[in-house]
Order: C-alpha cells, then sequence, then structure tokens
C-alpha cells in the first residue's frame, strides 16, 4: 500500500512540479526526510487523487489558503508554478489574489500578487491586461445583484444587520466586494465561490461567513462532494483543526438546506 501511495504521490507531485525530481526529497534529506515521505505519500499520494476536484480545482483551492493565511511565500510560490502547470491560466491566478482582497485583506492580496510577479518574470509570462469594467454603470446595482444571485437571503440579512450600526460598511460590502470585483471578468462565479470557501477555513476565524458562502457555492452550481474535498484539501496546508471546523460548517448547511426544502 505504502508502494502505491509513493508511487500516485510522485505522479501527481509531478503533474504540478513539472518534473520528476520531487525538489522537497532533496531539500528535506539532511534534515527531515520521513516528512518529505509523508508528504508524497499523504498529501499527493491520497489527497490530490482523490475524485470530486480536479487537479487545476485542487490547485486554486491550495494558493487561496496559502495566500489568506500569509507568511508562506516559499510553499506559495511553488504552488502558483504548480497552479500554471495543472492547467490554470496567469488571469486566473491574478483574478484570485485581487478577489482575496474581499476575504484576507489588501496585505495579503499584495503580498499573493508578488509571488505571482516573481513566478511569471521567472517564466517570462506576461499576464493579459484585466479589464474591471463593471457589469453596470452603477456598481451599486450590480453588487445587489450578484449578492442575491450568490447568497441569497443571507446575503441580505448580514447588510440588514449592519444598517444600525454601520451602513457604510454595508454599502462598501455591496458596491465594492460584490460590484467592482465579483463582477470582473477572470474567475467565474463557481471559481470565485469555491476559492472564497477555502479562503475562510483556511482562516479559520470566519465560521459564520464561511457558512454564507458554503450556501453560496451551492447556490452558485458547487457541490457537496465538491464542499467535502475542499475541507480534505485544505487539512494538508491549513491543519486538521481548521479542516474539520470547515467539514462541520458544511454539515450544518446541507442539513439546515435539508431541512428548508418542501415535503
Amino acid at each position: 500500500m505504502d508502494v502505491t501511495r509513493t508511487t500516485t504521490g510522485l505522479d501527481f507531485l509531478a503533474r504540478i512540479e513539472g518534473s520528476r525530481q520531487a525538489s522537497i526529497v532533496d531539500a528535506l534529506s539532511g534534515v527531515a526526510p520521513d516528512l518529505a515521505q509523508l508528504a508524497i505519500n499523504f498529501v499527493y499520494g491520497e489527497i490530490y487523487s482523490r475524485p470530486g476536484l480536479d487537479l487545476a480545482q485542487r490547485q486554486l483551492v491550495t494558493l487561496s489558503a496559502l495566500a489568506a493565511m500569509g507568511g508562506l511565500e516559499p510553499q506559495l510560490r511553488f504552488h502558483i508554478a504548480g497552479a500554471l502547470n495543472a492547467g490554470c491560466t496567469p488571469r486566473q491566478l491574478v483574478e484570485l489574489m485581487i478577489h482575496l482582497v474581499i476575504y484576507a485583506g489588501f496585505p495579503a492580496a499584495l503580498n499573493g500578487t508578488a509571488a505571482l510577479r516573481q513566478v511569471f518574470v521567472a517564466r517570462g509570462i506576461v499576464p493579459e491586461a484585466s479589464g474591471a469594467e463593471p457589469a453596470s454603470d452603477d456598481p451599486y446595482v450590480a453588487g445587489m445583484a450578484a449578492l442575491q444571485e450568490i447568497d441569497g437571503d443571507a446575503g441580505e440579512k448580514v447588510i440588514a444587520s449592519l444598517r444600525g450600526l454601520s451602513p457604510d460598511l454595508g454599502r462598501f460590502i455591496i458596491d465594492f466586494a460584490f460590484g467592482r470585483i465579483y463582477t470582473r471578468q477572470g474567475l467565474d462565479l463557481h471559481c470565485r465561490e469555491l476559492v472564497t470557501v477555502a479562503a475562510l477555513a483556511a482562516m479559520g476565524c470566519a465560521v459564520p461567513q464561511l457558512k454564507i458562502h458554503i450556501h453560496g457555492f451551492l447556490n452558485v452550481g458547487g457541490t457537496k462532494e465538491q464542499l467535502v474535498e475542499v475541507a480534505i484539501q485544505i487539512s494538508a496546508y491549513a491543519g486538521f483543526p481548521r479542516a474539520i471546523n470547515a467539514a462541520l460548517a458544511i454539515q450544518e448547511v446541507l442539513g439546515e438546506t435539508i431541512a428548508s426544502r418542501p415535503h
């Protein structure tokens, strides 16, 4: 079984790294060779080989988790290169970092973009210019439409809850987050909600928002199986406690969804 996991793990790692020479083996050989073997067998041999998310989606989930947590630039650069090797486009990766402004803040997005630039320069990649044309002349109108499509009543309740304390914050969420970022080209809504769930789960400090976006992911065509795979994927990068909390949030949302269906 270990031989099978190792073989499978090396195959998936080669697809991500673009080489049969696993750099993690050389990097850890003089310190913790067992750690390298565990990563190959478990992360790449068991998790990456699972169905439910394709390799490009797994890399988007991984990048979202690493960038949102911050301080993991060597691994972030490795997985940016891996995302390109898995078929993600430079434009998708740029949009991913812009999207993270909403959930992890500008510093995390700026650091992620700096890592992108390093990988792009090393590869001679010049990303296409990304237009930020709003879906409407009024970003607030576009934002309300996007909020309704993605989060439905749950999103509107969040905005309503802010009216008595900070109506401007509610306006910024609609106008900026949904009206100016969610409406950008380069990532479809399914991908945006996929990486949002991954970022919130990996950060581990925003369970109410995580539940809203689990709903949102289902609303834009995501599946239970994909949500479960996101939780499993981030166990390798954010740890098991956050993966368990994400899985429990998914279970709670799915239970609510089933209970709300007409009988």
